[in-house]
Parts: C-alpha cells; structure tokens; sequence
C-alpha cells in the first residue's frame, strides 16, 4: 500500500513515515476509490458519446429519409403538373394533314399569291439554317431598301418581320381588329404562321414579337395546326400562354 501511495497517488515517505496501518489503508482505500471513480467515469462518457452519435446518425438517416420522402413527393407532383399541362396544351393543338397544300398544288406557281408560295415552298422544305441563309441574300441584296416588285417586296418584309422586327412596325398596329383565320406550325424550320383577313405573319417559335393580348386570345381559341405533336409545339404553346399571362 505504501508503494502504490507513493508511485500512484503522489505522497512523499515523510508523509508516510509516522501513519499507523489504519491511516495507511485509509489513504490507500481513498487512493483506489478516487481511481474506479475515474474508471466509471471515463467508462460513462465513453457510453454517452455512443449514445450520442448513435442518435445524430439516426436523426441524420431520419432526415435524409424526410429528404428522400420529399424529394420523390415533389417529382410525384411535378409529373402530376407536368401531364396537367400537357393535357391543357394539347387541347390547343389541332393535327390536321395540309389540305391546303393538296387545294394550291393545282395552281400555276406563277399565280400563286405570294403568302401561299412563301408557306408552301419556302417553310414546308427549309430548315432554319436555309432560313437564316436565305435572310442574309436577301438583306446583302437589298439591304434596308424596301424592293419595288411584288414578290420580292413581300419576301423582304415577311424575313425582315421574322429576324429583326420592330415595335413601330406598321403591321403590328394593323393586328387591331384583324381577324385570325389559320395559325400553323412549320417546325422543319421553326416558324410559325398566322394568317389574318387582311394580312399574314411569320414568325419565328423562339422570339417573343408584339401581339396584342387579343391577337393571342383568338390564335390560341383557333388552335395550332401541325401535322404532328413534338417539343416545338408545347414550348410555343407555352411562350403564348405565358406572354398573354404578363400582358
């Protein structure tokens, strides 16, 4: 009991020297209590940090469940939205075989109306690139200078309205009152078409253009025609009903 007193618990021989055996293992007794209090302690905190990293793992899998849960809830959602939409969309959409196209191949190309050979020849074969192409022809040829023959006339103006329109444009303020009659998507080339009682627009599916809130109204009550459902017609359906919303 001496040794350990004095190696484990830090007492001095001098301390010891004159203590009888009963304050000797009282000293020892007390030495071996304070020492598996530490034990039990240390023993305890070991046990606690168990605990609590047990429970942080188990609120943290809770969580990430919630997170999962949640997560699936609102795709579950977006999806229900999404087939929502899209069954609103094709309530706008009208699929129909070009009729029209069979009634003017009949028809000299020499006599045809302009707007019919520009719908029927030029949207139904081109892409976008011979679009874009044909666009820059045109401009290098005439530049700003509206062109004094008929076709060529119609030509610039319809390309100049789809590219690079303008708010003060003469024909958006011509769209008051004017009657939609056909609204029709060329997606080979992305343009879409509106035929009006006096007039006619191309225009371009990604650009938003001026169309007064009523013009929209009547396009979307008309339906848009096209030969076949694709992405081009729901994101076109989607700009139109978004830029009458805002208007």
């Amino acid at each position: 009991m001496l040794t350990y007193l004095k190696n484990m618990a830090g007492y001095k021989q001098s301390q010891l020297k004159n203590k009888s055996f009963a304050e000797i293992q009282k000293l020892f007794d007390k030495a071996m209590t304070r020492v598996n209090m530490f034990v039990d302690k240390d023993t305890e905190l070991v046990k606690e940090s168990s605990k609590k990293a047990e429970a942080e793992m188990a609120q943290e899998s809770s969580l990430k469940r919630a997170g999962d849960e949640l997560e699936q809830e609102k795709e579950k959602k977006q999806k229900i939205d999404n087939d929502q939409e899209e069954a609103e969309m094709k309530k706008l959409i009208k699929i129909i075989p070009d009729e029209e196209e069979v009634a003017t191949d009949v028809i000299p190309l020499a006599t045809k109306p302009p707007s019919i050979v520009d719908s029927k020849i030029m949207l139904r074969d081109f892409d976008k690139e011979d679009l874009e192409t044909l666009w820059k022809l045109v401009k290098a040829k005439h530049g700003s200078t509206r062109p004094e023959e008929g076709y060529e006339r119609v030509l610039w103006g319809d390309l100049r309205i789809m590219f690079e329109h303008n708010i003060e444009d003469t024909v958006w303020r011509n769209l008051l009152g004017n009657k939609v009659l056909i609204w029709k998507l060329f997606d080979s080339c992305g343009v879409h078409f509106v035929r009006f009682q006096d007039m006619h627009l191309f225009m371009l599916v990604e650009k938003r253009y001026p169309l007064t809130p009523a013009t929209i109204t009547e396009m979307l009550n008309k339906k848009l025609q096209t030969d076949h459902l694709n992405e081009m017609c729901y994101q076109l359906l989607k700009l139109m009903t978004k830029q009458l919303k805002k208007q």
